[in-house]
């Protein structure tokens, strides 16, 4: 007790003497202290307004993007779809499901605190024309994708509390997987969700899912390729790798800053747009690669590949579903401008339901910029489905669809509701084979005509 009053009393003592003989010095802390405040108050204004224009906008972004099982508590941070192509969007929860291929294994069940506002913002846009589609749907639970090629080995899996099937990789030295995408053109997009289970403090910095675009169509690198690098660590944010070969040399390997250990414990949905030379990629929403002489000139693209490494076998899993490759992924703006009309398979919805998803929002923004740009332009909007179930449901949940992009148009973009007319047609105009899932995913689709 003794040595604490002591210690108390030369402190007040120094105290004393700092503001008894060194008054400039008071001067300049109290006017700093004073200086903090200021910018303390100031910050503490900006954060309460960004608050509130951040609730404000989900307020009207969640009337769109309903999912109808949101959770009900006031610590509530996430609204998290299982991100898939034609699916339910049950939120992630900490449950654990089960992989039901012979085997059980349980995810680390995280979900990432995020607001849908930003997706407001989601600047890509999907190819127009699906040239792949695999949501392994047709194949049997344990057998191999009778769609693919490979070196190695991997089996077609289901998950409790999960709608579509998955396709699990195995990890290994130098092995690829291979689907069977045509050669691919100059403009095209790629899209896929991704399942990784087991994930822990000790998984390595090497455990990457790499997608391959090259000229070799069998198991090689190839002369002229481009690799993209998806991260799985958990102890430390590694980045994201970009490398690419032009000609049979080396011309860019960078790793991108890049913090995704929450999304990859979070089913992210990947998207690469490949506009000629230019390269972009996003986990979700964000875009960390946009390289624009990345991918080699004039190279013919044969195959695009997966490989796995650096995860330990039978602990750490890792799985792909609706994988699809589509040709396009042009600025929609100037063929809507020019041409008067746009058809579009990248708006997707829940399957059954008019909830357009999230990763849908790119395409809703370039319509809206050509209604702010073009004050007198007028649009109908049309739905189109699949022949999967009744024709009369399929005819009002196009109806709804339509509507569901009209009040994004207008509750997002605030576009005035009177220059916007909807229609639905169902399953009445297919441009696709219906007895095959790329024929399917051609014909879920959305129509912009200008009136």
């Amino acid at each position: 007790m003794k040595t604490l009053i002591a210690a108390s009393l030369k402190f007040l003592l120094t105290v004393f003497l700092m503001l008894s003989f060194a008054p400039d010095v008071n001067g300049q802390i109290l006017k700093r202290l004073g200086n903090a405040a200021e910018r303390a108050a100031e910050r503490t204004v900006e954060r309460r307004v960004e608050k509130e224009t951040s609730e404000k906008t989900d307020e009207a972004l969640d009337s769109i993007f309903e999912s109808g099982q949101k959770d009900k508590s006031p610590n509530s941070k996430t609204d998290n779809p299982i991100p898939s192509g034609n699916e339910t969007n049950d939120p992630i929860s900490d449950s654990q499901p089960e992989i039901n291929s012979g085997n059980t294994d349980t995810p680390n069940g995280k979900s990432v605190p995020q607001s849908i506002a930003v997706y407001s913002k989601f600047d890509f846009v999907p190819g127009d024309k699906v040239v792949f589609f695999d949501d392994f749907a047709n194949d049997f639970i344990g057998d191999f994708p009778s769609k693919w090629n490979t070196n190695a080995t991997g089996e077609v899996v289901s998950v409790e509390g999960s709608p579509q099937k998955w396709f699990e990789l195995k990890g290994g030295y130098n092995l690829s997987y291979i689907p069977d995408v045509p050669t691919l053109p100059e403009e095209y997009t790629i899209e896929f969700d991704i399942l990784a289970l087991g994930l822990d403090s000790q998984t390595s910095s090497g455990a990457y899912l790499v997608a391959i675009l090259s000229d070799d169509a069998l198991f090689g690198d190839g002369k002229n390729f481009v690799h993209a690098s998806i991260p799985f660590c958990q102890y430390a944010a590694v980045g994201i790798t970009a490398v690419n070969r032009i000609n049979g040399k080396g011309e860019i390997r960078s790793t991108l800053a890049a913090d995704i250990r929450d999304e990859v414990n979070a089913q992210p949905h990947i998207a690469i747009a490949i506009n000629k030379q230019r390269y972009r990629l996003w986990v979700n929403e964000e875009k960390y690669i946009d390289i624009p002489r990345m991918v080699p000139e004039g190279a013919v693209i044969k195959a695009l590949k997966f490989n796995l490494s650096g995860v330990k076998v039978g602990k750490e899993r890792i799985f792909i579903t609706n994988l699809k490759v589509s040709e396009g992924g042009l600025d929609l703006r100037r063929t809507l401008i020019s041409e008067g009309r746009v058809s579009t398979n990248g708006i997707l919805f829940d399957s059954g339901s008019a909830n357009i998803q999230r990763q849908s929002m790119g395409i809703i923004l370039q319509i809206s910029q050509v209604l702010q740009q073009e004050g007198g332009m007028k649009l109908k909007i049309i739905g189109h489905t699949d022949s999967d179930g009744e024709d009369a449901k399929n005819t009002e949940l196009s109806k709804k669809r339509a509507e569901a992009v009209k009040n994004a148009l207008v509750s997002v973009y605030k576009v005035s509701a009177d220059r916007l007319t909807t229609e639905g047609k169902g399953e009445t105009e297919p441009v696709g084979d219906n007895a095959t899932p790329d024929g399917k995913a051609q014909n879920r689709r959305v129509e912009f005509i200008k009136l």
